[in-house]
């Protein structure tokens, strides 16, 4: 097995200006704790663009905070409590909350909420009526081919056509 040699003076320089200018998530939470901070906003995401916040509690750190308040509701009421959690930090969910994320679970465009009407989108999105997914690469241009009916296959262009498939013609006059 061979060790790993030492970086160089060009490799931490390197390093030391990347971190600076495009810090790593982690790095960035990492420097968040230290600060004592309990949120930060990261740069890395590059539709987003450090608009959102995000908790600076570990996994072990927030299960411990959603059991501690499960005990003192559980010993003040003198029921188990039912109430539901966010994973990332810990603090309940109201009820609007979970009706929002029933209907965003169930792709309902809007819902209803104590008499009034809500839409289930979040802040930004579009709609999700008449939206096509996109897709990216070699199947993108595929699709948009065979849409267009550029192609030379003879796959594609026979069925296209609705005519024989050629190389195939028992199929082709069976109906199939």
């Amino acid at each position: 097995m061979a060790e790993k040699k030492p970086a160089g003076r060009i490799r931490k320089f390197v390093d030391k200006v990347r971190k600076k200018v495009a810090p790593t998530f982690g790095e960035q939470f990492d420097k968040a704790r230290k600060e004592g901070k309990k949120t930060f906003r990261s740069t890395r995401d590059d539709k987003k663009k450090g608009k959102l916040e995000y908790s600076t509690m570990k996994k072990k750190e927030v299960a411990n905070k959603i059991a501690r308040q499960k005990r003192e509701t559980s010993r003040a009421t003198g029921k188990k409590d039912t109430s539901t959690y966010e994973k990332a930090t810990g603090t309940k969910v109201s009820s609007f909350g979970k009706a929002f994320a029933d209907a965003r679970k169930n792709k309902k465009n809007t819902f209803m909420f104590k008499g009034k009407k809500y839409s289930s989108q979040l802040k930004g999105q579009k709609s999700n009526t008449n939206r096509i997914p996109e897709l990216s690469g070699k199947t993108s241009k595929k699709i948009k081919k065979a849409v267009r009916g550029n192609t030379t296959g003879f796959d594609i262009q026979g069925a296209r056509k609705g005519g024989l498939i050629r190389g195939i013609p028992k199929l082709a006059t069976k109906g199939f």
